[in-house]
């Protein structure tokens, strides 16, 4: 359900600009989703297509790019991705690590008429 907040943000912004640049129309938003951010692709795409209802975004299509998650190990700054939730360096063995990427929920790009 946290996803409807964020997906009225989106809605929002999208419009926001398209109407900005004075586009009749919003064909394609790309989004980047991380895959540790808790959100779920296909519930932003249902509650997408409710909200844009009766907009220029309305019948959009949604192109979603997964971030996998990165960890840097803080005490010998190796880089990996944790695999089965196994947030321990592969190098050292450690679990002082940090996340890199993978918390990621933003509009690429959009293309209007």
């Amino acid at each position: 359900m946290h996803e409807y907040p964020i997906t009225e943000s989106i809605v929002k912004i999208a419009v926001d600009k398209a109407n900005e640049a004075q586009a009749s129309k919003i064909y394609e938003i790309k989004l980047v989703i991380g895959e540790l951010s808790g959100f779920v692709p296909d519930c932003i795409q249902f509650y997408f297509d409710f909200l844009s209802k009766d907009t220029i975004a309305e019948s959009t299509t949604l192109d979603f790019e997964s971030v996998p998650a990165e960890l840097r190990c803080r005490d010998c700054n190796t880089v990996s991705h944790p695999e089965d939730n196994e947030w321990v360096c592969p190098n050292c063995h450690g679990w002082n690590v940090e996340i890199l990427k993978g918390r990621e929920l933003y509009i690429q790009s959009m293309e209007v008429e």
